[in-house]
C-alpha cells in the first residue's frame, strides 16, 4: 500500500511524536491530538469531548 493510501486510512493522530498517539493513528476512529483546534471543533458541533488517557 503506498504512503498516499496509508495517509488516507489515518486519522489526525498520524502528524503526532508520541508512539502512543501514533499506535493509535490507524484506528477508525476520528481522533484528535490534545489541542484547541480538537477544543473548537467540538464547541462548534456542541459535541463532547471524549479524552483518553491511554492505557497499556
Amino acid at each position: 500500500m503506498s504512503n498516499q493510501k496509508m495517509r488516507e486510512k489515518s486519522n489526525r493522530l498520524v502528524n503526532e511524536k508520541s508512539p502512543y498517539l501514533l499506535q493509535h493513528a490507524y484506528n477508525p476512529v476520528n481522533w484528535n491530538p490534545w489541542c484547541e483546534e480538537a477544543f473548537a471543533e467540538a464547541k462548534a458541533q456542541d459535541k463532547p469531548i471524549f479524552l483518553s488517557i491511554g492505557y497499556s
